[in-house]
Parts: C-alpha cells; structure tokens; sequence
C-alpha cells in the first residue's frame, strides 16, 4: 500500500530531478557554447596580435623571411601562452612554420592548406572546426585570419587547439552537476522523511481511532495538542464528531430505555388483568371495573405510541415547508378543539389577542401541535374553575405567545428538566397519570427545528410558557 510519504518523497524526488535536469541541460549546452566561443575569441585575439605582429615585423624588415630566430621566439610563446597551435602559410597556403609553442611541428611545415579555407581567409577570416585536410588525426577548433601589409596579402595566420579540451571541460560541468544533484536529493529525502513523517504520525493516530470508534470504543480521543494546522483541524472535527456521536448514542440509549419502561407498565397491567379475567382469579362483579382499566391503559399505550410517531417524525426532518399564517387564528382554532377540556374543570380563559392577524413564518402543522400540548398542558395541570390565559404581543421582528395557568408550582430544581423526555414532575405523576412525559419534549423540539426559543416560568403558583415566532 502506498503511503502519503512515499507519494510525497517521489513528487519531491521527481520534481526535484526533473528540475535539475531541464536546469542542467540548460547549463550544460550554455556552458559548452560559452566554452566555445570564448576559446574561439582567445585564438581569435590570439590570431589577430600574430597577423599584426607578422605584418609589422615584415614592415619593419623590408624582407618576407620567416626564418628570423626573434620572430619563431615570440609565435612560441603566443602558443605556449594561449595553449595553441600557431601556423604561418605563404598566401597560397604553403605552411611555412608551425608551432605549439615547446616545439616547432616540423611535420606541418610545406604542407598546404585546403583551397577553401583559403578562400575564406582571403574573403575575411575562417572560424570552426576541421582537420586541415588531413593534416590533424582529429578535428581541431581553428580560427584563421589573413597577414595583410597595407593592401597586400603577405600570408596566412592560423591558430588552433584541441576539441577534447572544451569536451573534457563540459565533462568536470556535467559530473559537478550531477553530485550536486545527487547530494541535493538525499537531502531532500531526509528532510521529506522527516517531514512526512511528522504529518503522517497524526493522520495514522487519527485512523487508528476512527477504527477503535468503530469498534464501539466511543470514549476515544485524539490528543490536538498545539496544532493549528489542517492535520489539527482534521483532530478537532473527529473529536466534535465523536462527541456528537457518543451523546446522540447516550440520548438513543436512554431513549430506548425510556420507551421500554413506558412501554412495559401499561402492557403488564393489561396482561396481567386480561389473565386474571380468563383464568377465574378476578371474580365476575369486579371483571367489569379491570376492564375500565385495561382499556384505559389500552388508550395510554396508543398515545404513547402517537407521541412517538411524532416525535419520530420530527427528528427525521419530514416537515413541511415553512410558510406565512395568522397565529392568532391557529390559537382559537386550538382553543376550540380543547373546549370539552376546558369546560369539563370550568376553566376562565383570559385570551389577550390582537384585533389584527399576527402573520408568523413556520410549519403551521407543527405550531398548531405546540400550541395544542402548551394548552393542553395548562388546561391538564389547572384547579377547578382557575384562569387560563393567552397572549400574544409582537416586538421588534418576533411575535411573543404565552399561556399560563394556575396551580401547583415546578420546583426550581426540576424546571430545567421538563423539556427532556419522559420526565415528570412529581406533582405531575399525581395530576396526570395518563401522561407519556413526551408532550414538552415535542413542543422544544418544533421549536428548535424552526430556530425559535421557548421559556418556562413557574412561582407563587403560576407557571407561564412563552415561545417566539419571526413575523412575516
């Protein structure tokens, strides 16, 4: 399996040994050219003090004699000096001395220059590489300029050098270049190595982890410690989710375990008293009485299971879409639905509406169902003939809806707790022992789902809930 260093070590290997060699050859066909043309223009300087020394020295005589001891003197060191070849030819290109500047190349001498470097000369100069005829085993870099004595072509001066020289040169450039690379690589690779190294060791913890969660480990971490980097981020994401998952798992749990003991009491008296009928124990004047309660626990079990439901439809997201409607005509319409409840305890509802609609952005089936379990709620947990208020105000871009009740006060300590699921407090227990404890959970939870707030008072008696809506 490939590993993110060994995919990061052969792009940087790559890219680096790909850039040298484009940078190399450059160099290298650069410095071989430079070469050249510098070697070029010393034998042309070269050439040019020989042919004007050559054509003085011929002036200065009054004679044409190359056999002057001075004037060999001074050809021997220009190409001892210069690490050349120096030949001198009539013009027609009959050598008449040559030199390397230690000794005179004899074997040179009365040879004859081929017919079209000549030309060449005499047109101007020649520059390039050649064998003079055959003269040289192998080619040889060769600059040739005319010895001219005022008008008259006196000679030819020819210097020349070895091709191996600039070759060899190009050779120490190409092999420097090479160790240099070679060295840059290794230690490319050993600061990669290390690099990657740091960077993959947290990724790998983090995998590691990701397989111990999988594994049903859900209190497993990954240490951040000072990373700010992308690999931090990456830690700090895994642990929000991890604590995300392990407290949606812990609210499933207790879910399940909630659902279970709401489930079993009413199933267990229904059995037990449906048992007791058909088995003789329960005599025949009493079956009548645990009837009542089989069905009563019967209809307790069947809104259990319709909070459910809806409490399952909402966690799953199957709303409807949002749209503009009048709060104030959704709370009448509830207050009616509620009219045999609230007349059965003789009820005094005081409902402070607005005389104009009250237009509110939301899932008009879902406020409707808040509206229903804050009433029902209030209307449940009411004495006899005490008040029930509505109210609704607007302020700033918020509609503000309150229904309060009379009655047995929540304990500070258990207000907080009346949204959770299943809870009940303990006057509740005894007020409503037909409840499911899923009524308040549902009405937060619409509530949260459109990004609204809900608030629970409750002292001295009274206890008011008041949620918001965005007005339209």
């Amino acid at each position: 399996m490939k590993t993110m260093y060994g995919r990061q070590f052969a792009t940087m290997a790559g890219m680096i040994l790909l850039s040298f060699l484009m940078l190399g050859a450059s160099f290298a066909t650069l410095s071989y050219q430079y070469a050249i043309q510098e070697k070029q223009d010393s034998m042309g300087r070269s050439a040019n003090i020989i042919a004007a020394y050559t054509s003085e020295y011929i002036n200065a005589n009054g004679q044409y004699s190359w056999q002057d001891m001075g004037f060999q003197g001074q050809l021997s060191v220009l190409a001892l000096a210069t690490d050349t070849h120096v030949m001198v030819s009539t013009a027609q290109g009959t050598v008449v001395y040559a030199t390397d500047g230690a000794n005179e190349l004899l074997e040179l001498e009365n040879r004859s220059i081929p017919t079209q470097i000549v030309s060449e000369v005499v047109g101007g100069s020649f520059v390039g590489a050649t064998t003079l005829g055959g003269m040289y085993e192998r080619p040889r870099y060769l600059v040739a300029l005319p010895i001219q004595s005022g008008a008259t072509l006196q000679g030819l001066v020819l210097v020349s050098c070895e091709a191996s020289e600039i070759s060899s040169m190009w050779q120490d450039i190409s092999s420097l270049f090479l160790i240099t690379a070679t060295a840059v690589i290794l230690i490319a690779a050993i600061i990669s190595s290390v690099t990657s190294m740091r960077q993959s060791k947290p990724i790998k913890e983090i995998a590691a982890a990701a397989r111990q969660f999988g594994h049903g480990e859900l209190s497993v971490r990954v240490d951040v410690g000072h990373r700010r980097d992308e690999v931090g981020e990456l830690a700090e994401a895994f642990n929000a989710m991890a604590d995300s998952l392990s407290k949606s798992e812990q609210r499933r749990s207790e879910f399940i375990a909630n659902v279970s003991h709401e489930l079993k009491t009413p199933m267990t008296t229904i059995a037990g008293f449906a048992d007791g009928i058909l088995d003789g124990t329960i005599p025949p004047e009493k079956e009548k009485q645990y009837l009542q309660v089989i069905s009563s626990e019967t209809r307790r079990l069947s809104r259990l299971v319709r909070s459910m439901l809806d409490l399952s439809r909402l966690q799953s997201d199957e709303r409807a879409a949002q749209q503009q409607f009048d709060i104030c005509e959704t709370m009448l319409r509830v207050l009616v639905s509620l009219e045999n409840k609230i007349n059965a305890k003789h009820l005094n509802v005081d409902a402070h509406l607005p005389d104009d609609p009250v237009q509110v952005w939301g899932d008009q089936d879902a406020i409707t169902q808040v509206c229903y379990n804050l009433l029902d709620n209030a209307a449940k947990f009411s004495p006899e003939n005490g008040p029930l208020r509505i109210s609704i105000t607007t302020k700033s871009s918020k509609a503000y809806i309150s229904i309060s009740n009379e009655g047995q006060a929540i304990s500070p300590e258990e207000l907080p707790l009346i949204f959770d699921r299943f809870h009940k407090t303990d006057h509740s227990r005894s007020a409503d022992r037909d409840g499911v404890g899923l009524g308040l959970y549902i009405v937060k939870t619409i509530l949260n789902s459109h990004k609204e707030n809900i608030t629970c008072t409750s002292e001295d008696g009274k206890t008011t809930f008041t949620f918001t809506l965005t007005l339209a």
